[in-house]
């Protein structure tokens, strides 16, 4: 219900959630990702998650070990639409992680790394050099190829982000040529 999340959001619960998201148990953990993504859907609250230090944590339960990928990614992708969100994201750590969930992890999660990858990209040129070199070309490829359609649309929309920055992203070029010339052979370069 909406205004429950506006008033959850205003009433300081946020904090004690994301402490329970860094140290609660693996049920808890999952628990609170979940509440956690239902309170980022509204814009205001976004801006307290990433304050209250939530982004350290999703990147941490990112690992397929944890078991929480999908919820992770989920909640990252909604912080991912503010600049601050974005900003958390990029210093901790979290770009490589995502290239490599998209490798490895269900349809959905991937999905939630091609809008959180569209949204680093188009917003900052340094993201998206990072995005390049960590190597999200061959799995945005598979993704445009054999991804859920939303998925293949959120790559292809990624990919003429990058071409937005083909003036400040030297590497730019290259992946719009890669994700619409390539796309159907192999690929066997990681990183360009």
């Amino acid at each position: 219900i909406e205004d429950n999340n506006v008033r959850i959001g205003r009433s300081g619960a946020i904090r004690p959630l994301v402490d329970l998201l860094g140290n609660g148990t693996p049920r808890g953990k999952k628990d609170v990702a979940t509440a956690l993504f239902n309170l980022s859907i509204f814009h205001e609250n976004k801006a307290q998650i990433v304050e209250d230090d939530a982004v350290r944590y999703l990147v941490d339960l990112m690992d397929p070990a944890a078991g929480m990928v999908d919820k992770a990614v989920a909640v990252l992708a909604n912080l991912a639409t503010i600049p601050e969100g974005r900003t958390a994201i990029g210093q901790e750590g979290g770009i490589p992680v995502l290239v490599e969930v998209v490798e490895l992890d269900s349809a959905r999660g991937k999905e939630y790394v091609a809008v959180t990858l569209l949204q680093l990209c188009t917003n900052s040129s340094r993201f998206c050099i990072m995005v390049l070199q960590g190597g999200a070309v061959p799995p945005l490829v598979a993704l445009s190829q054999s991804g859920t359609p939303r998925a293949k649309e959120k790559v292809h929309t990624a990919s003429a982000g990058f071409s937005l920055f083909s003036t400040s992203c030297p590497l730019a070029p290259k992946i719009y040529i890669y994700m619409y010339h390539k796309a159907s052979g192999p690929y066997r370069h990681r990183h360009f």
